[in-house]
């Protein structure tokens, strides 16, 4: 269950988010439940200035150093590319990472990314110094890219970010797989249950990026073992080889006198 992010071996292949979670205790919970060692966290979202969002980081950066796990700050939120590269580098100097989950907001109704201004700001990061995790579509050109530009670790949604919908497009998410198979993939925003995550996995991508489908659950600390589980089983199955369907029928059940399938010639 290793997955390498520039460089960092990490013991599990989630990635999970730090919002929307009923209690403070109840995010921890379920972020020690899951085994991620890997937390993202917004500076948008919170005022830099505010007591409370000061709180906040210093109880997820405690969680993270006590199981050594990463901070994984986004830019949540920016619509810009010069937006978010500036809070890119507020990021880097409070939380003293180099690590960013990029995002950059083209559209308020379903947050989809912006590919040009991402890739402006993906340019610019990558010169600084970052080592960016870009959040995108599903579009194979804009992830190659990403990839072009440097970017090691690569993340497109399954669908719009919150809405649970699972993976939309399959077709989409396994051609990029296929096209770029020297890239870290990370599955990124719209997963709902863990079948989705077990699907993604079975698929070949290198990890699973959560955050609603948990905190939003009826029991979120149950639902991110879920999810850790889910992991496991589609990374199994991928690396066992998953057979080939079929257009015919063909019977289990040995014929008379043959147990086990002979091929002609063996």
């Amino acid at each position: 269950m290793s997955l390498t992010i520039y460089g960092q071996q990490l013991n599990n292949r989630m990635l999970i988010g730090s919002a929307l979670y009923p209690s403070p205790e109840i995010m921890k919970n379920a972020i020690l439940a899951s085994g991620s060692q890997v937390v993202t966290l917004s500076l948008k979202r919170q005022n830099p200035q505010s007591q409370g969002g000061q709180q906040i980081w210093q109880y997820i950066q405690d969680i993270v150093q006590q199981h050594q796990g990463y901070l994984l700050p986004n830019t949540a939120g920016c619509k810009t590319a010069k937006e978010a590269v500036t809070l890119a580098k507020m990021s880097r100097e409070i939380f003293n990472t180099d690590w960013i989950k990029l995002e950059v907001i083209g559209d308020d109704y379903n947050l989809q990314p912006d590919p040009i201004e991402l890739l402006v700001a993906t340019e610019q990061l990558i010169a600084d110094g970052f080592k960016v995790l870009p959040y995108c579509t599903d579009d194979l050109v804009l992830c190659q890219r990403l990839y072009d530009l440097g970017c090691q670790v690569i993340m497109p949604w399954a669908s719009p970010i919150g809405t649970g919908k699972g993976l939309m497009n399959p077709y989409n998410l396994e051609t990029i797989r296929l096209r770029l198979p020297n890239a870290t993939l990370i599955l990124d925003a719209g997963i709902g249950k863990p079948s989705d995550a077990c699907l993604a996995m079975e698929m070949g991508y290198d990890g699973i990026l959560l955050n609603s489908a948990i905190a939003l659950a009826d029991n979120p600390v149950n639902m991110a073992k879920a999810f850790a589980l889910a992991l496991e089983a589609g990374e199994q199955g991928y690396v066992s080889g998953v057979m080939q369907e079929r257009q015919t029928a063909h019977p289990s059940t040995p014929t008379l006198d043959t147990p086990f399938w002979h091929h002609p010639g063996a």
